[in-house]
């Protein structure tokens, strides 16, 4: 096997290992909610999830597409030589270690952090080191502005969503409401998990598919299906595997939550989840969605009933997110480079 077919698999590998960290460090996203109101056992709601993750990444690839635009890969098809291919996988290799290792970091801690822009960051990051095109216009259209907009709905949507609730629902009994809402969870819940593996494995796709042209195996026109399969069941292992550290800071510490809570802020976000996926072909994040809506469900308590404390970390860790990926995979990409042929 020569170096170039070595490189691919490694990278593929690696693009898998990415996925399954992806889905254990946003399992929380798509059942922390449901679990701290109880609504779900922990383990029941993971298999739930587990399950709507794989189907969630047959319902598109739109988004898998964006990812591929991000930068250009010019090792590929229009390629003569193995040190071009092994040249441009090394830049795919750099933006995964980028996103991995900002992955792992932020999961130790409990931070609920974006496993999306760590990769557009690990992208964008080992795109400029090695001075490859970088389409910023894609950028800004496809990951700037919806990442700006989707936690923005997400609060504002799930504020409203809440107060509509708290209004229709003000003469009864709160046991009763409380019930009902906690039936509804199962619903919203899965709402949420399929629309986790709709955003989420197709960015694993879109990386598999760039390394695929970078080793000239593929023209980058569609996703095979075995891409499609195997980012799906990464993600799912991944998902079972659990996230209880970030659990523990989406369910609780933001704010303490009730059945109405949840169901509002897990029926808003996988709504945002959908239109951005399937509307905009946009890369977002679940984990911003979900918290913002979090927030916004709690606040129509009383703004002070928000653990503002806890949500500026997790704020101060969007913002340090992308560049932090960026600034590992730059490294990796300088410190790989020497040993290319």
């Amino acid at each position: 096997m020569d170096l170039v077919m070595v490189m691919v698999v490694t990278v593929v590998v690696i693009a898998l290992v990415f996925d399954y960290t992806n889905g254990f460090h946003d399992a929380a996203n798509a059942i922390a909610t449901s679990v701290s109101t109880r609504a779900l056992t922990p383990r029941v709601a993971l298999a739930m999830a587990a399950i709507l993750n794989f189907v969630g990444a047959w319902l598109g690839v739109g988004v898998a597409k964006t990812i591929q635009g991000i930068i250009d890969i010019d090792g590929g098809v229009s390629s003569v030589t193995d040190a071009d291919r092994a040249h441009a996988l090394t830049i795919v290799l750099a933006a995964l270690v980028g996103a991995i290792t900002w992955n792992l970091i932020t999961w130790y801690f409990g931070i609920p952090s974006s496993s999306s822009h760590a990769l557009i960051g690990g992208i964008v990051g080992a795109g400029v080191a090695s001075s490859t095109v970088v389409h910023w216009d894609t950028l800004v259209d496809k990951v700037a502005i919806p990442m700006i907009l989707s936690p923005a709905l997400g609060f504002f949507l799930a504020f409203g969503l809440m107060t509509a609730i708290m209004w229709l629902f003000r003469r009864a009994k709160p046991t009763r409401v409380n019930r009902g809402f906690r039936a509804a969870q199962t619903v919203s819940a899965a709402g949420m998990a399929l629309g986790h593996g709709l955003q989420d494995a197709q960015k694993t796709m879109g990386i598999i598919v760039l390394a695929l042209v970078a080793g000239g195996l593929h023209d980058g026109e569609d996703v095979p299906l075995w891409v499609i399969v195997a980012a799906a069941s990464a993600i799912a292992a991944g998902t079972y595997s659990g996230g209880w550290r970030i659990m523990r800071t989406l369910g609780r510490r933001i704010i303490e939550l009730d059945p109405p809570k949840g169901f509002a802020a897990e029926a808003t976000a996988a709504s945002v989840l959908y239109v951005m996926a399937i509307g905009l072909h946009a890369p977002v994040s679940t984990t911003h969605t979900i918290t913002s809506a979090i927030m916004g469900a709690g606040a129509t308590k009383r703004f002070s009933a928000v653990r503002w404390g806890v949500a500026k970390g997790i704020v101060i860790a969007w913002i340090i997110t992308m560049p932090a990926a960026a600034a590992v995979a730059a490294t990796f990409y300088f410190l790989a480079r020497p040993f290319l042929p």
